[in-house]
């Protein structure tokens, strides 16, 4: 490399954000500078965030130039309406159940039909117009813009056309075709302008990026000039070392929050029929549940009369999450059943193998994920109607006869390794 690159990176979440969607940019900005390339940051300084994690902060490089401004997003007008108080989520997830459907249908229609392509698009001028100032007096050799929100793509698409400078979209999960999508109570018209915006930016960027193969094609077949995979991963340095003692029942945990759109049915009702087999089930098993929790899974744990096997453990900070799945005798994964199931990958499926405790996933056998784990053999993968294998499973946890598995190839998904392959794309840009 001749000479280090400038990567202006347009991100909404950035510590102290916590959660999954600041890990992926987090860690390629960790490591970007090992590579020659010298990223810029630029996010908000007062933005509507899910979680608060300070322990990520000491993972951002020294000296590294953070660009923030003020953001007005109409949140309180929601909270208003739907009586709310705490953090609005992601993926529409409700902790507590509220008497107030009517109005929350109402929020949600305002949202799907006046805030395209999300709440966030009152930032997209003050950002242009931000960034326009910056980068004329600064150097800036690729713009790289990470979704959702998708307003950031927006951001990038205005700048792109005003300097014509080399633009990657980065795509951490679709944009209509996203599995809550039809949930938004969309009318044709902003149907229409949701995927007019899309193919503008699909069309506009120089290279598109993925987390998983299967996105990647639908990107390309809705317009993307190219688009490539670059997977989430671990990060080496975070991988626990020692020995941690495994959980005294044995434990089946969920990391990450639990929509309704993960529907655990088929474990639930596995769960009561192995119940029924084991009447001390609560004395040696626990399903443990690390992070949110939708009121639509609890009422189900009710209804099951399961809520005495769950262990539910609030928010932690990155580093504890990572003990608790170190500490795990399984690690559960259960993709959405909705049409677009094929092609989630969870970055939480990265950490699992990190952690290195057997993956029980609920998910299509013919997936991204299912092919994941097949190609690290790491786990099980069993479809959402399969109770039989899943119940066969269980069983053989419960009387210590699991299998084995090996966790092999799992190197090239370490975070170091991923951003070299993001500098690779970068610089076949910007030569």
């Amino acid at each position: 490399m001749n000479s280090t690159k400038k990567v202006l990176i347009l991100t909404y979440y950035w510590p102290p954000s916590g959660g999954a969607g600041v890990q992926r940019w987090l860690k390629f900005v960790k490591y970007l500078p090992d590579f020659g390339i010298q990223p810029i940051v630029y996010t908000h300084s007062n933005g509507e965030i899910p979680s608060e994690d300070f322990s990520l902060e000491k993972e951002i490089p020294q000296g590294l130039e953070v660009l923030k401004t003020e953001i007005w997003e109409p949140y309180h007008f929601y909270k208003k309406i739907t009586g709310e108080k705490e953090k609005v989520n992601t993926g529409f997830l409700t902790e507590q159940k509220t008497k107030k459907s009517k109005l929350k249908n109402l929020s949600v229609w305002i949202r799907g039909n006046f805030f395209i392509p999300d709440a966030r698009k009152f930032w997209i001028k003050p950002s242009v117009k931000y960034l326009s100032d910056y980068i004329e007096k600064n150097k800036i050799d690729v713009i790289i813009s990470t979704g959702p929100p998708h307003s950031m793509h927006l951001i990038a698409l205005a700048l792109k056309k005003k300097y014509d400078i080399k633009w990657i979209a980065d795509f951490r999960d679709p944009w209509t075709n996203i599995d809550f999508y039809k949930d938004l109570k969309l009318s044709s018209w902003a149907d229409k302008k949701h995927k007019r915006l899309e193919k503008s930016v699909l069309q506009n960027a120089d290279l598109c990026i993925s987390v998983g193969q299967t996105l990647s094609q639908e990107l390309e077949e809705l317009g993307a000039k190219k688009c490539v995979t670059i997977t989430n991963g671990f990060d080496e340095d975070d991988v626990i070392k020692e020995a941690v003692p495994l959980d005294e029942k044995i434990s089946i945990a969920h990391i990450g929050s639990f929509t309704k759109t993960r529907n655990p049915e088929l474990l639930l009702q596995t769960l009561s029929e192995i119940k029924q087999l084991y009447p001390d089930l609560d004395q040696r098993l626990e399903l443990k549940l690390v992070s949110k929790v939708d009121y639509s899974i609890s009422e189900l744990l009710e209804n099951y009369q399961l809520s005495d096997l769950v262990r539910k453990v609030e928010y932690l900070p990155h580093n504890e999450v990572l003990i608790e799945q170190k500490k795990s005798h399984v690690l559960l994964l259960i993709v959405n059943d909705t049409p677009n199931a094929k092609g989630i990958l969870t970055g939480k499926v990265f950490e699992y193998l990190a952690a290195q405790r057997p993956i029980v996933a609920l998910a299509p056998h013919d997936g991204d994920l299912a092919e994941l784990i097949r190609e690290t053999k790491s786990g099980i993968v069993i479809s959402h109607d399969n109770k039989i294998e899943l119940k066969n499973f269980l069983v053989q946890l419960l009387e210590g006869k699991t299998p084995v598995f090996e966790f092999t190839n799992t190197e090239k998904y370490s975070r170091n390794q991923l951003t070299k392959y993001l500098v690779e794309e970068i610089e076949k840009l910007s030569t």
